[in-house]
């Protein structure tokens, strides 16, 4: 199974992206899908995720200004990233638990500037 993740750049503070993350295989399964951040010299912390349910939940600091979501006829999870700010720099890391194992996305780089 392979996770391709796009969608990062470089963004001024208070303006958007969209990440995508792809699967090559079907999500309509998944026991959980998360998006997680890590800054540079920080561990890797889970910002946004759907859980199987499709309650969503989010970090404290992104509250009210990412939001996770999926499309399951395109295999695709994304997270729309609103309000960023010079904190949100980071490379951002797509994961999909299909229920026998997960997998990572290759990390995208959002770069925020002031």
């Amino acid at each position: 199974v392979q996770l391709q993740a796009s969608g990062g750049g470089l963004v001024q503070a208070g303006g958007s992206l969209r990440l995508s993350c792809a699967s090559s295989r079907s999500i309509r399964s998944t026991t959980f899908m998360g998006w997680y951040r890590q800054q540079p010299g920080k561990q890797r912390e889970l910002v946004a995720s759907m859980p199987r349910g499709g309650i969503t939940n989010y970090a404290d600091s992104v509250k009210g200004r990412l939001t996770i979501s999926r499309d399951n006829s395109k295999n695709t999870v994304y997270l729309q990233m609103n309000s960023l700010k010079p904190e949100d720099t980071a490379v951002y890391y797509c994961y999909i638990n299909y229920g026998f194992g997960g997998n990572w996305g290759q990390g995208t780089q959002v770069t925020v500037s002031s």
